[in-house]
């Protein structure tokens, strides 16, 4: 009884910390050259698999009827709003990080390869895109 007892504790004041420590949740974005807010991403687990949307714009350039029309792939001409912008991420064997799958960049169509690592307690999230050797790493901060 008391054992049973002390896993309810225990798992109620430890579970929300450890799901900080994933990628799950939501985002928020910034743009790379003005540092405004830009978007918010909702990352979600299915069967171990990582993908995330677009859930909300935030760019005051942003309008609720754009389309990623340099997408070439089954997201040509599909609205930015809850677009799916990352894709088949998983946990890398023994550490905190997230790869294997890809993320798209809507505004040029391209999909790079992703690494996601969560940093500060889980707040935040360095998300890199990368094409070979080169890429670039973005840091996201947890919304929820």
């Amino acid at each position: 009884m008391y054992r049973a007892l002390i896993a309810i504790v225990l798992g109620a004041a430890f579970g929300p910390a450890m799901a900080q420590g994933t990628p799950v949740g939501l985002w928020r974005s910034f743009d790379d050259k003005t540092g405004e807010a830009k978007a918010e991403v909702r990352i979600a687990e299915t069967s171990g698999v990582l993908s995330g949307k677009i859930e909300k714009r935030l760019l005051k350039t942003a309008k609720p009827d754009d389309v990623c029309t340099e997408c070439s792939d089954d997201r040509k001409d599909q609205p930015l709003l809850g677009l799916e912008i990352i894709r088949g991420a998983k946990k890398a064997e023994g550490a905190g990080v997230w790869e294997g799958g890809k993320i798209l960049d809507p505004e040029n169509g391209k999909n790079y390869t992703l690494k996601m690592t969560p940093v500060e307690d889980g707040k935040k999230l360095d998300v890199r895109g990368s094409f070979g050797p080169f890429g670039r790493t973005q840091t996201w901060v947890r919304v929820n």
